[in-house]
């Protein structure tokens, strides 16, 4: 039986002064890919498995802000001001044809903004600021953690409840904080992976804005009046 030391230098060649193995790394990566694709379906398939009903409901309240005339806000950190970035695109620039363009308003795109209160109040501030500027009853907000304890994101959330916005969360693991802070809407892929966890809400939003136009396809007429306006 190899001992320690031995196993570490089978693990770790390279830092043995020694090098890898080609067609060992080789099959390694290979059964490296097939163990995280099969982690990234198990993860999505046990998330609308339990929440799917859930995702339904989702799209109805956001639908709901759109027909009322209202405006939807994103928020995230890190790679989830990305995907923040992502739902924006997608619903004020629709990749289907005959679907209407929906206002849509990504709170991390303005570094200016976000350094200006960064640097005066404080990082924790950065998008109930906004919200406090912009933000009106009726409107929509998701925000996205993978843990749910970013600290802006639940200022966010608690201000727009207050301003009687409709507040949806993207949440991992076991939800965080965002779990329990009353929201309206919240998504929790049950995963402590974050790769796995981002890699489900890019599916969840994606399948949320197709959602939210087949909700909306009785009013496409009025959408494409207001936004003609």
């Amino acid at each position: 039986m190899p001992g320690n030391k031995e196993k570490l230098e089978g693990l770790y060649p390279f830092l043995h002064g020694k090098k890898q193995d080609p067609d060992a790394l080789n099959e390694a990566l290979l059964t490296s890919i097939t163990q995280k694709a099969d982690l990234h379906h198990e993860a999505i398939d046990a998330f609308f498995a339990k929440n799917v009903q859930a995702v339904v409901d989702t799209a109805a309240a956001i639908a709901d802000v759109y027909r009322h005339n209202g405006r939807l806000f994103t928020m995230g950190n890190g790679g989830s001001s990305c995907d923040a970035s992502h739902i924006a695109v997608e619903f004020l620039h629709p990749v289907t044809a005959g679907r209407p363009a929906l206002t849509a308003i990504d709170l991390t795109s303005d570094t200016t903004m976000l350094t200006a209160v960064s640097n005066d109040v404080g990082f924790s501030h950065v998008f109930v600021r906004q919200i406090i500027a912009q933000a009106r009853s009726g409107d929509g907000l998701i925000g996205l953690s993978t843990s749910g304890n970013s600290d802006n994101l639940i200022k966010g959330f608690q201000k727009a409840k207050e301003l009687g916005v409709t507040t949806i969360g993207m949440a991992g693991m076991n939800g965080g904080e965002m779990a329990n802070t009353g929201l309206d809407h919240c998504l929790i892929v049950e995963t402590d992976s974050i790769h796995r966890i981002q890699e489900c809400h890019v599916t969840i939003y994606h399948i949320l804005w197709d959602l939210v136009h087949t909700l909306l396809a009785d009013d496409r007429g009025n959408l494409n009046v207001r936004a003609a306006e």
